[in-house]
């Protein structure tokens, strides 16, 4: 087994850019942590003779728990499930609840890795976005953390509507000054029903421009690359020996448990996602009942995640493995859909390995959806 995946699904106001699944509403925050021990209780069954290498609380915002919260949450863990010596605990959390003291307190507890949601070091920017915190709050938290965590992650948006190049690169640059050894980086999405798309119709804020996006992502990948970054991940980039094990495992097909309305689980042949709702899921908790439904993957399914998540990572996707584990059918499909890619030099073959070129990378998802075998 991979992981346990822990949903915490408040923050203290909402992100005009975010589509995921959070309440603004802090009133069941107590008996939401309750209900998620319990639910870590109710499938303890599931990890039967593996072991737990990490344990990751994404949300939301999971830094709005309290350390005690936390700590009782990853205690819940330790004893439900088998936890190897040393597992990677990450916790995400925003700048403006990283005082001093609570970066003491977090790092005298299991929280090893730390995921910060800088996201720009711009005042601007951050407006736009409707972020919690601000440019003093994000730089004074990343020289504290630093003080305490070793394993340090940061995310960072480019594409944003009036970013000039320049001002990409001073982000990136504001970023390494803090010897961060991990930054994730995103294009800014306009997701349907977000406030940043009635911001967009209503002709406040701009259009993201996916050219101005792209010569971002140019600009990211050199200017990391150069500075000893490993881009392990489309959006993701790494020292050696700091890529996030949670991750990494997710885009290696590994088995983790979601824990939290709305979190996802994967075992390898199904998947199933919990109720994107926090009354119904704490309705279904109290009398014992996992509010989730379940796919079962059918072949297809399977090759096309592989086809998704591999072509997303350094390690790529082995034609031998889709032969050995798929077929010929599907391995003659996949060079036949490939084709185009590869003369086009936005796809190449290594050593049995089929990536994407540096041309090729920011493509690479509408390159995978053509790669898809359809039902």
């Amino acid at each position: 087994m991979s992981g346990i995946y822990i949903h915490i699904p408040f923050c203290k106001q909402a992100c005009h850019y975010c589509d995921f699944h959070f309440s603004t509403s802090m009133n069941k925050k107590e008996e939401m942590v309750l209900a998620l021990a319990k639910e870590i209780r109710l499938r303890r069954s599931e990890s039967a003779n593996e072991e737990v290498e990490t344990i990751y609380f994404g949300g939301g915002t999971p830094s709005v728990l309290t350390s005690a919260e936390i700590d009782f949450l990853i205690f819940e863990v330790y004893q439900n499930y088998s936890v190897v010596e040393n597992p990677e605990i990450t916790l995400e959390a925003n700048p403006d609840d990283l005082s001093t003291e609570r970066i003491v307190a977090l790092s005298k507890s299991k929280v090893n890795r730390l995921s910060i949601g800088i996201q720009s070091f711009f005042e601007d920017d951050l407006k736009m976005m409707n972020r919690a915190h601000n440019s003093v709050e994000a730089q004074k938290c990343l020289s504290e953390v630093s003080k305490y965590f070793d394993n340090i992650s940061i995310d960072l948006i480019y594409g944003v509507p009036g970013m000039t190049n320049e001002k990409w690169q001073l982000n990136i640059e504001k970023a390494l000054s803090f010897g961060i050894p991990h930054i994730s980086s995103y294009a800014l999405t306009v997701e349907p029903k977000t406030a940043l798309k009635k911001l967009i119709q209503t002709g406040k804020v701009a259009e993201p421009n996916d050219e101005v996006a792209q010569e971002h992502f140019v600009i990211l990948v050199d200017t990391l690359t150069a500075n000893g970054f490993v881009h392990y991940e489309l959006s993701n980039f790494g020292k050696e020996n700091y890529f996030s094990k949670n991750n990494s495992a997710y885009w290696l097909g590994r088995k983790y448990i979601g824990i939290g309305p709305s979190a996802h689980s994967y075992d390898g042949i199904s998947r199933s996602w919990n109720i994107a709702n926090n009354p119904m899921y704490l309705k279904a908790i109290a009398i014992d009942e996992l509010p989730n439904e379940i796919e079962t993957l059918s072949q297809s399914d399977r090759y096309n995640e592989y086809i998704m998540t591999g072509l997303r990572t350094i390690w790529g996707v082995s034609i031998s493995r889709i032969r050995l584990e798929f077929g010929q059918t599907f391995s003659d499909y996949l060079m036949k859909q490939a084709d185009k890619f590869l003369k086009d030099e936005l796809l190449e073959i290594e050593n049995d390995i089929l990536k994407p070129t540096k041309n090729g990378k920011f493509l690479t998802d509408g390159i995978a959806s053509d790669l898809f075998m359809l039902n």
